[in-house]
């Protein structure tokens, strides 16, 4: 009987290995080849944060506001500009931090939902404008950017920033013929390696945090030269976009034409994208979340104000001036 049993075992080992050897390969592939990563994270995105396709933003705070509540421990300033600069003039009871730190910072340095308002401060309110959208993305909805950012609290700041970029020097070469959008094609890919939603966003935005806002900044003299290497988006009314815009760009209407039911995959994966509107913040907006979705998007730096900021004066289209500026105290 025991022999029997041992020859039993001898026989079945083979057949036992041979099913193991049928199962291995298949959690292999899976493990290889996830579902759709980008059609997962859009899913998400889309039923949670759309925050994109809606009136909520561009998410801009004016700085007298700021100014009004910085002792109000309901608000919460976070100044992301350089230590250095940080020293030479900051905000009353704002907290330096560096842009690649934010994350950290609000997981676990602050409770985020003590505060009615959390709002980030930069040089020109541009590079703020877009960690806001990353935070907002992530889920903290009561997250601002400071409008026109330090520029706005005193002049000399205005005058590194603002005062110095805005220009007409390319008013002359604008378009007003309309050109067509792309035909809807391929989204891009991404390859976290994860499978649910959530888990494929946090690792896109850690990337995100991780990336400086710098490399994602275009000049007006690159685009003028070479539009051809962009496919380039003029965030704008059809009304502002008819006016004149940049050669060869595509209108794209705000809050509503980023989304899988509208225009979103119109944009292409195989080309740089850029996108520009009146001041460079709400586009900036814009970028972060293309850019967390996988696509090669870029702001251009100053927005219209850095080539036709005379047509937007004229027409009362947020173009700066000194009148934007205060004169509001700092901690030196």
């Amino acid at each position: 009987m025991r022999k029997l049993s041992i020859i039993l075992v001898i026989m079945l080992l083979p057949a036992t290995l041979l099913i193991s050897s049928f199962k291995e390969p298949s959690t292999s592939v899976n493990k290889l080849n996830p579902p759709n990563e980008f059609e997962t994270l859009l899913s998400f995105l889309e039923a949670n944060r759309d925050f994109i396709n809606t009136d909520a933003a561009p998410a801009l705070i004016p700085a007298d506001e700021v100014k009004k509540n910085f002792k109000n421990p309901k608000y919460h300033i976070i100044d992301i500009r350089t230590a250095t600069w940080f020293e030479y003039g900051h905000i009353k009871n704002a907290a330096n931090v560096q842009p690649a730190d934010l994350l950290n910072h609000f997981q676990n340095s602050i409770t985020p939902s003590e505060y009615d308002k959390i709002v980030l401060i930069c040089y020109s309110g541009q590079s703020a404008a877009y960690y806001t959208s990353l935070l907002r993305i992530a889920g903290y909805d009561n997250v601002y950017s400071m409008n026109w950012g330090m520029s706005s609290w005193r002049v000399d700041f205005a005058e590194n920033s603002w005062l110095k970029n805005t220009s007409d020097d390319f008013n002359g070469k604008l378009e007003t013929t309309s050109n067509e959008k792309a035909a809807k094609g391929a989204a891009p890919a991404i390859s976290t390696g994860k499978n649910e939603g959530e888990a494929i966003l946090t690792a896109r935005l850690e990337k995100a945090f991780a990336t400086p806002y710098k490399e994602s900044i275009v000049k007006s003299t690159a685009v003028f030269e070479q539009p051809a290497d962009y496919y380039i988006i003029d965030y704008n009314g059809a009304d502002r976009y008819a006016i004149g815009h940049i050669p060869q760009a595509v209108q794209y209407a705000p809050n509503g034409s980023l989304s899988s039911t509208t225009d979103l995959l119109t944009i292409p994966t195989d080309k740089r994208v850029l996108v520009y509107g009146p001041t460079g913040q709400e586009t900036a907006y814009v970028v972060a979340y293309l850019n967390v979705l996988g696509y090669n998007a870029g702001n251009l730096a100053y927005g219209a104000n850095s080539f036709m900021h005379k047509t937007l004066k004229d027409n009362n289209w947020e173009a700066f001036t000194k009148k934007d500026v205060n004169m509001f105290p700092v901690i030196e």
